[in-house]
């Protein structure tokens, strides 16, 4: 078991508060905001641990490094924004979807990710 850091403590904020998947940059710069000290080194020591202790859960999308978010996570999706990179959790898993595979296979598993602009790049482009 690590010890409790305020480190650790505002890398734990981070992720509990914003509700999406983060990369380890987005977790320094959002980190930054409770310990100003916070350095990328701490933030990847700190990840990793937290994905070793089964606390956080890697997502990896196409284009992009690994990123994390909260391990107690219902199953779910991604929305991708190729504008700003950042990635979004959808709510909805379509029932229908394990149907695409094709017949006679046996499906154990999907990951379904949409790809676009969110709000905030869409409105930017208006």
């Amino acid at each position: 078991m690590q010890r409790d850091t305020r480190q650790r403590r505002a890398i734990r904020r981070v992720f509990m508060s914003v509700e999406r998947p983060l990369t380890p940059d987005e977790v320094l710069e959002y980190g930054q905001r409770i310990v100003p000290s916070l350095g990328l080194a701490t933030v990847y020591r700190n990840v990793k641990t937290l994905t070793d202790e089964g606390w956080l859960s890697e997502v990896a999308l196409p284009g992009g490094g690994l990123r994390y978010e909260l391990a107690e996570r219902p199953h779910h999706h991604h929305f991708l924004c190729r504008s700003c990179d950042q990635a979004f959790d959808m709510q909805s898993c379509p029932d229908e979807v394990e149907a695409l595979a094709p017949e006679s296979f046996e499906v154990d598993g999907h990951e379904l990710i949409l790809f676009g602009r969110c709000n905030t790049c869409s409105d930017r482009s208006r």
